[in-house]
């Protein structure tokens, strides 16, 4: 099993000190943040969790966040922007909660929210991609300055058997689907979707857990060193620029 962001944060942060709720609504297990210190500096960390076994998952909802959960984690940036605090984003969703009761809460606007807003909170944001990273639930928490990827880790709008049972009308066109969805680390570099590729331990990130997280946590904080200092107006600026001309086409 590939280490979820608890796992993450529990090998790279010296100290972790999680915050909860959305003010509105209650806590969503499904995303997690709290402020941590890691390589010696104050940091914010936003974060979906999946859990490890079924107890777990069913608790996080298999990291399929609610809109309180979308909520919680615009409040911890806000609240990392106020004191000068880099974000580091862990997306790992399959996408955000498609129940009734989340969209009767609100579940479209949460996400447009977390989308609009984020791309004004100035302070420095990295997001990695560390498993899953699905639809509006993953872009939800996607926004930022550098956009990483594990390196056997997907990114894309859609599940493929989400998209083929909608463009076939069944499930066993998944793998057609995964190949023209582009979703890998690769295809998304290629593409201009990310920034670039963290390479995982021989075998997957599950076979060392450790060396993962030493190598995400020095890619996290060589990026951080990249756009520190850039001044707030020009640093929102080239945010919006880059997902502006994010992608690529055919015709």
């Amino acid at each position: 099993m590939r280490p979820t962001s608890v796992d993450y944060i529990r090998l790279m942060a010296e100290e972790f000190e999680e915050l909860h709720g959305d003010r509105i609504f209650r806590d969503d297990p499904a995303v997690i943040g709290g402020i941590a210190t890691m390589g010696g500096r104050k940091v914010m960390i936003v974060a979906h969790e999946k859990g490890r076994n079924t107890k777990e998952k069913i608790t996080r909802n298999f990291g399929m966040a609610n809109p309180e959960g979308f909520r919680k984690a615009l409040r911890l940036m806000k609240i990392a922007e106020k004191f000068g605090m880099p974000i580091l984003s862990i997306v790992d969703t399959p996408g955000a909660y498609p129940g009734v009761e989340a969209e009767e809460r609100g579940q479209p606007r949460a996400i447009a929210d977390n989308l609009q807003q984020i791309f004004d909170i100035d302070t420095p944001i990295v997001v990695v991609i560390i498993g899953e990273g699905g639809s509006g639930g993953a872009l939800a928490l996607a926004v930022g300055d550098s956009v990483l990827m594990l390196e056997h880790s997907i990114y894309s709008v859609i599940s493929p058997e989400g998209c083929a049972a909608i463009l076939w009308k069944s499930r066993e066109k998944a793998p057609d689907a995964a190949e023209a969805l582009r979703l890998t680390a690769g295809d998304c570099l290629k593409l201009n979707v990310i920034d670039r590729i963290i390479k995982e331990s021989r075998g997957a990130a599950h076979r060392d857990p450790e060396g993962t997280a030493q190598r995400l946590q020095d890619e996290f904080l060589a990026e951080l060193g990249k756009i520190e200092d850039i001044q707030a107006d020009l640093l929102l600026e080239r945010r919006r620029q880059k997902f502006s001309e994010m992608g690529a086409f055919e015709e």
